[in-house]
């Protein structure tokens, strides 16, 4: 590169540095986009565990608990799991300790201090989200798996998995909810103006930016 280089024109050189600067440039302004995508994907998790929980809380605890065809069996044991992984790699990223050292299969056997420490957890990931830099998203993060397998990922690239493990798990509660009492709830009306007014009670509620 350095003798192609050499082969240019003043001019051509400096048009080069400039496309180089220009380029960077852009990089920049994505890696900026991408930082205020992650806080509205974040805002949303918590909109959208508020929605579900509240379908969750009004069904009786046979239909809460009971077994059904599913990958973890029951409501509960997928809403324990949703929380137990946000936390999980929120201790990835941010190398606090948060869950409990001797936890075993089950984090909450009941619905409600299960909702509230999922408000913390979705809490404490918007303000990761919303304190985190560009230089913070490329940044690499080691851990192991459960398994003791030794990784390194980016940290932008543990968010972007987080962010749809939860969708993944949260659409098979709504999915099992379709066979209970309670109708599962509206999870897709935070993102579009034309929803705004679907969402507005929620979002102040939640004390979240009403835009």
């Amino acid at each position: 590169m350095q003798y192609v280089y050499n082969q240019l024109s003043d001019n051509e050189k400096t048009i080069a540095v400039e496309d180089g600067e220009n380029q960077r440039m852009n990089e920049n302004a994505l890696c900026l986009g991408l930082c205020d995508y992650l806080i509205v994907q974040a805002r949303n998790n918590l909109w959208s565990n508020h929605r579900l929980h509240s379908a969750c809380l009004r069904l009786p605890a046979p239909e809460y608990y009971a077994n059904r065809p599913s990958y973890f069996g029951s409501i509960h044991i997928h809403l324990d799991h949703i929380v137990f992984v946000d936390w999980l790699y929120l201790e990835r990223l941010t190398g606090e300790q948060y869950l409990p050292t001797n936890v075993g299969v089950e984090l909450h056997s009941e619905l409600a201090p299960l909702v509230e420490d999922q408000v913390t957890a979705d809490k404490a990931l918007i303000e990761y989200c919303e304190a985190a830099t560009p230089e913070t998203l490329v940044s690499k993060v080691s851990f192991n798996l459960l398994d003791g397998t030794h990784y390194t990922e980016a940290a932008w690239s543990l968010l972007a998995h987080l962010f749809t493990h939860q969708i993944h798990h949260r659409g098979q509660v709504h999915d099992m909810l379709s066979a209970t009492s309670v109708a599962p709830p509206q999870l897709d009306e935070f993102f579009l103006s034309s929803d705004f007014q679907l969402r507005e009670a929620d979002l102040k509620v939640l004390n979240l930016p009403v835009e």
